[in-house]
This record gives structure tokens, sequence and C-alpha cells, in this order.
């Protein structure tokens, strides 16, 4: 993602968060330092320029290479995934890591299907994009049975507008149920679990991406499509081990992160197919509970929270608050150790 990009999202964010103030050395400081910590996270996640890892084929079920795909090559299901450098697999350093792999060979072995994978996503990509990926399905051949879009992040950090954003999402949605395809989204991540990018930048962000996800997944629903709700799932793995988590450049997952991604949206699109055997489906948070429990207000709260157990157990019970504050203070220490 270009540095203008982040440009573009400090602005509007520096707006919002000194909308308030009446002081104008005020707006200037918070314009001023969300700038630098824009600067200093490219600086520090930089900018991804590798492609990702050629990964189309028939993948068929218990064989983890592809078959490569010609006219004459039988298949039962078209997979196809749309959307940004996630849905690509910026961050894969092989084939078998890349988000669309790791989807197409689950799903051949929950179905006993051989999948066929096109992928049309395009790294940078926003909802803007979607239109164009969906016109080059077109020309370049049928409708695919089933589609997964992965997009969002890019949305946020360019600033686009929520509404126009979550329109244009399900515009291609829509037009994809139009012919009978099944389609699932996976929503705008909990960007708050990214700490490559500081405070207060990343409240700005976590919270444009958590409204985001919200719009994307009421226009997802309204096409047709099945939304999965993928705030949580940086967390708390992401949040306990970055390093395995994120590629090198700190943003992008790895491959065990896309792997948590393929693990939340196979059930949800085997059922959309009509394909899983697998039980019901778990609701899925919209919001990342270790993330939220990094926020400052969170934390201010659980601060006054333990000021007024204290208290009254003072008054309930003076010569027990030694053993009290054992108990809590031991409790405190384990919700810390998850949170972090």
């Amino acid at each position: 993602m270009p540095k203008s990009t982040w440009q573009t999202g400090v602005k509007a964010g520096a707006t919002a968060v000194v909308a308030g103030s009446s002081a104008g050395t005020l707006s200037w400081v918070a314009y001023s330092y969300l700038m630098s910590q824009a600067t200093a996270a490219r600086g520090v996640i930089g900018r991804n320029v590798a492609k990702p890892p050629e990964a189309d084929g028939v993948y068929s079920p218990g064989v983890p290479v592809p078959e490569r795909w010609l006219r004459t090559t039988r298949y039962d299901v078209h997979l196809m995934i749309f959307g940004d450098s996630t849905a690509a697999g910026v961050g894969c350093v092989s084939a078998e890591e890349a988000p669309g792999v790791q989807i197409a060979t689950r799903l051949a072995d929950e179905t006993g299907k051989r999948i066929r994978l096109s992928t049309k996503a395009i790294g940078g990509a926003t909802s803007r994009g979607l239109s164009g990926q969906v016109d080059a399905m077109f020309v370049a051949g049928p409708p695919p049975d089933a589609a997964v879009i992965l997009v969002g992040a890019n949305d946020v950090t360019a600033k686009n507008s929520i509404r126009a954003s979550a329109r244009r999402l399900g515009n291609a949605v829509e037009r994809l149920r139009k012919h009978d395809c099944a389609v699932v989204v996976g929503t705008c991540p909990d960007l708050g679990v990214v700490t490559a990018i500081p405070q207060p930048l990343r409240t700005v962000v976590r919270t444009w991406g958590l409204r985001l996800a919200r719009a994307q997944a009421a226009a997802t629903s309204a096409a047709g499509g099945h939304p999965v709700a993928l705030a949580d799932l940086l967390a708390p793995e992401f949040l306990a081990a970055p390093d395995r988590m994120f590629s090198s450049d700190h943003f992008h997952p790895s491959a065990a992160g896309y792997e948590l991604a393929a693990i939340q949206i196979v059930p949800v699109l085997a059922t959309a197919l009509g394909m899983w055997h697998g039980g019901p489906l778990p609701d899925l948070p919209e919001v990342s509970e270790a993330a939220e429990s990094r926020k400052l207000s969170t934390r201010m709260t659980a601060s006054l929270n333990r000021f007024l157990w204290r208290r009254d157990a003072r008054r309930r019970s003076p010569g027990r608050l030694d053993d009290l504050l054992a108990i809590e203070e031991a409790s405190a220490s384990r919700a810390q150790r998850i949170a972090e």
C-alpha cells in the first residue's frame, strides 16, 4: 500500500481526533503527531512488492499438488478468489501457503470434489477494483460456481467512504449471485492487532475498519452473499505469536495466518454450496476481544473496577483484604498474559 494512502487516511483521522477541539495549536499538534506515526509505521511495515506465488490449478482430495488446468481438464467446482493483497497471498513464500490454495485444498478434502482455483485478486486493490476484477472474469469465461472475496484493509488506509466501499462490494456480490455463484466475503479484519501501527493511529485505523466490516456484512447479506466476520481471526493467536502469524512486512499474514482464515471460511463456503457435513456453524465475533482489551478506555475501566472492588472488600472484611488481593492479583496476571 503506497505511502500516500496512509497520508490520506491520517489526514482524515486527525480531523476526527481534533474535531472537538477549539485550539488551533492542539489541532496542528494532533495532525502532526498522527502524520509522524504514519511515517514511522510505513518505515516498519514497508511496502511488499513481491509477486504472490502462482497457485491456480485443479486440486483433488488428498493431493497437495495441483493439476494444471486445460480446457479438457475435468473439475467439479470452479472457485474464484477476488480482492486485495490478502486474497492474492502477499506474504506467502510458496504456492501452498496462499489463501486460495488453502481454501481450495480444504474444500476438496471436505467435499471429495475436484476444485478448480482461479485467482483474480490484485495486490493494493480496494473495493473500487472489484468491478474490474469481475469484468475480467466475464471476459475470461463463464462465471465460477463459488467465489471468495477478501477486501477492506486498503479501503481503510485510503480512507475511502465506508458507505461507498460497502456498496461497491455489494454490487460485486450481486453480479456474481445473478449467475448462481455462491459468494463468501471475509470482512475487514480488526486492524487493532497490527502492533506495527503505533497508537493513537492504530485506534483511528481500527475504528474505521470495524465500521467498514459491519457495513460490508450488511451489504453482502443484502446481495445474497455470506459474510464471514474475520475481526477475531488475528486474536489471540496474532497477539500471542506475531513473529509466526505475520509475514516479514509485519502487516500481511504469514502462511499460519492465512490458514486461520481458511479454517473459518471453508465451512461457510461448503455450506453455501450445499456440501458441508460438519455440523452447525459457530457465530464468529465482529470484534477482537484481545484487541478490545488493549484499548485505553478498557484498561481504565478495568483499573477503576479493581479500585472499587478493593475499597468494598476493605469495608466488608478488613482482616481478609490481603488474601482477597492475592487472589485478585493472580487473576489479573493470568488475564494480562492472555491479552499479551
